[in-house]
């Protein structure tokens, strides 16, 4: 009997030791690590590998050090000249120092959340609507800094930020086609009105050609009287040049 007790007492410690050592080491993968307080007090972070801590005296936390996609929600911005648009973006951070991250704000991807939110409706609202449809490198740039810089307190490095999707009001929409097509005709016009003056002035250096040398004229008579034949036409134009009807007409006279 006395023999049972022992070997049960044994199996019993021998089991609580197995929980203690089970409690005291934690293994971090190579995209984690561990922050750890003692008694409320940080220790700092650990990890990759095998982490021994004290079991109900040491608080672990584990803290992600991969990229996060975080999605910006649709935000309603007026521009700077005054056209109410809806604009999203996407957002992409990652933890670089994962004490701070833990200490210097209760949880980071929503504080960041709401601060990409707020930094977003602001930047659009410095902007006029031709600056955000032409320039969304540059709105994506003065976006990732500004909120790159509000969250480098908390250890959190914000790698880039791009604008999604832009949806304008209707009535802007229709206002900007028709823009679109009178710009189109403006262009089509302008290149008609070139040819036309390249045209005229390949005609002057023609027709100076041809005053310096009448025989050119006759020549292009008789080139235009073979364009002519070419075709299946029914009626054939000569062109008689003056110089031959002339002493006829002297004649005459």
């Amino acid at each position: 009997m006395y023999g049972l007790f022992n070997i049960s007492s044994i199996i019993g410690v021998i089991i609580i030791l197995i929980f203690i050592l089970i409690a005291t080491i934690k293994i971090v993968p190579e995209y984690q690590r561990l922050v750890v307080f003692r008694l409320g007090r940080l220790l700092g972070s650990s990890g990759p590998g095998i982490v021994f801590v004290i079991p109900w005296i040491d608080r672990v936390l584990r803290v992600d050090l991969r990229v996060v996609t975080l999605d910006v929600p649709v935000q309603e911005v007026i521009t700077r000249d005054n056209v109410p648009i809806k604009v999203n973006a996407v957002l992409y951070f990652r933890v670089l120092e994962p004490s701070r991250s833990m200490v210097e704000v209760e949880d980071y991807i929503l504080a960041t959340s709401q601060l990409s939110q707020t930094t977003l409706r602001s930047v659009i609202g410095r902007a006029e609507l031709d600056e955000v449809l032409s320039a969304r490198d540059k709105i994506n740039i003065e976006l990732q800094q500004i909120i790159d810089e509000r969250t480098d307190p908390w250890g959190i490095k914000v790698s880039a930020v791009e604008v999604k999707e832009l949806e304008l009001p209707e009535g802007m929409k229709r206002a900007m086609a028709r823009q679109a097509e009178a710009e189109r005709e403006r262009r089509a016009k302008i290149i008609a009105a070139e040819g036309e003056l390249q045209a005229a002035e390949k005609l002057t250096q023609a027709a100076e050609t041809m005053e310096r040398s009448p025989m050119t004229l006759q020549l292009r008579y008789l080139q235009t009287l073979r364009e002519i034949s070419v075709d299946k036409n029914s009626t054939t134009i000569f062109p008689i040049p003056m110089d031959l009807i002339r002493p006829f007409m002297r004649r005459e006279d």
